[in-house]
């Protein structure tokens, strides 16, 4: 049997580190098994549905490298939750309730008062024929819960290992919300996604643990429809060093996290082996996380999101990319400079995103000026009295290092650091041998001279 796994966001807000991680997992479970990803947009909730989000989506996953084999939405799909919807209701699974928001929360206080669990209490299973009509009558529309069995429900998790649940302290599920005027209520996801992974011969369902309590439903749901539940792998949750991890929460974003420079692969290769037991490897494709991939891994601990590991994951994956890779990304990032391989070679160690090249190109090719310190400016100037004809050997550095040394007393930092500071501005970075090799000899003069 073929393995098929699907990824399926809603097109509320914009993709998040969260559901993007359990995008990945399912990525990566389906390559390392021959199978085959799919995406499904979970969009049947047309007052929060937006088409920014829906096209962001597509963008971050061909970004990221997740590149899906089926594709389709929940919205075109209506009148197959409407035939699931008859099937039900024909096996007596589903049925009619009139009470609105204000009296369930009544009953809700009441049970609670009682110090009785609050779970629906079935009270729409009494009504008569006659009663629905009488209430259809006068303008009520009706919803539709989920008559489920008291009894076991349990799954063997791939993560989390078996997990029980008893169908008596859950209420009977919302599966259709209200009525329109054509007779069809808006489905819920609980309803939808299962008759999607039947249509769709989903064999593994992979994702938040938040989802447990739904599995523990919607296993109920796939019987009553006359299917074989899946499989399912319940990850950790991911949570934030520094708040909540939310698609509403701005900061967490793929969409802002690639506005920022990071490189796909950076995040792929965290999501990938955050939470697992694996020390962190850096791959620069999917190939490596692939053959690695096994969910035996997995802690059932949640797991910390902290950005800084992202950016250190970035420095590190940009010291070994391919140099054609980089003249691709600069050409995207309209860096339009034709820099060398040497020139990049010297200076990505000193770079967090690859976009930061600007900064030294702008230092080594620009017109850039430093104020230099007045009890500076007397040792520059005898530092350009010996200045090399030639600054763009390899030795050029030491031959004026040494000169340097024949005229001044200064020595170590204080020798150092006026040169670095006039060259560059900057206190740090790459060593002075490369840096006067780049900058042209002139520069060098005015620059001194400042």
């Amino acid at each position: 049997m073929t393995v098929k796994v699907r990824f399926a966001p809603s097109p509320t807000g914009f993709l998040h580190v969260g559901n993007i991680r359990t995008a990945i997992i399912n990525f990566l479970y389906a390559k390392k098994n021959n199978g085959e990803f799919f995406l499904r947009l979970d969009d049947t909730d047309t007052q929060r549905v937006r088409d920014e989000y829906r096209d962001m989506i597509l963008q971050d996953l061909e970004w990221l490298g997740l590149k899906h084999d089926l594709f389709f939405k929940q919205s075109q799909r209506l009148q197959n939750y409407q035939q699931a919807k008859d099937l039900l209701i024909k096996s007596k699974r589903l049925y009619e309730c009139y009470e609105t928001e204000e009296e369930l929360n009544l009953q809700r206080k009441s049970q609670n008062a009682s110090g009785i669990a609050p779970v629906y209490n079935r009270n729409a299973l009494k009504l008569t024929d006659e009663q629905k009509k009488n209430l259809r009558s006068q303008g009520l529309k009706p919803h539709y819960r989920f008559l489920l069995d008291e009894r076991i429900i349990t799954w063997d998790d791939k993560i989390k290992g078996k997990i029980t649940y008893d169908g008596r302290h859950f209420s009977d599920p919302v599966l259709i919300r209200k009525e329109d005027e054509n007779g069809f209520g808006v489905p819920t996801y609980t309803f939808c996604s299962v008759v999607d992974d039947i249509d769709f011969g989903i064999t593994d369902i992979i994702r938040g643990e938040d989802h447990i309590t739904n599995t523990a439903i919607q296993i109920q749901i796939f019987e009553a429809l006359n299917a074989t539940p899946p499989s399912f792998a319940h990850l950790a949750l991911v949570k934030a060093s520094s708040g909540k991890i939310s698609k509403r929460e701005g900061g967490f974003d793929i969409k802002s996290l690639r506005n920022e420079g990071y490189e796909s692969m950076s995040i792929v290769n965290f999501l990938a082996q955050i939470g697992t037991s694996d020390s962190l490897k850096i791959y620069q494709d999917f190939q490596g996380l692939i053959e690695d991939f096994s969910f035996e891994k997995f802690s059932k601990s949640a797991t910390n999101y902290d950005i800084i590991e992202i950016t250190n994951i970035n420095q590190k994956l940009i010291q070994d990319i391919d140099f054609n890779f980089v003249l691709k990304r600069l050409n995207e990032l309209n860096i339009n400079s034709k820099i060398s391989k040497i020139f990049w070679d010297f200076f990505k160690g000193n770079l967090h995103f690859i976009h930061e090249i600007q900064e030294w190109i702008d230092i080594c090719f620009g017109n850039f000026s430093h104020p230099n310190k007045p009890e500076d400016q007397e040792f520059l100037k005898q530092c350009l009295e010996v200045l090399p004809n030639v600054t763009t050997d390899e030795n050029s550095w030491q031959l004026w290092l040494d000169s340097i040394k024949k005229i001044s007393p200064r020595k170590g930092k204080e020798l150092f650091m006026p040169i670095r500071l006039a060259l560059s501005g900057k206190e740090s970075g790459p060593e002075l041998k490369h840096l006067v090799n780049f900058i042209p000899r002139l520069q060098i003069i005015s620059r001194l001279s400042n």
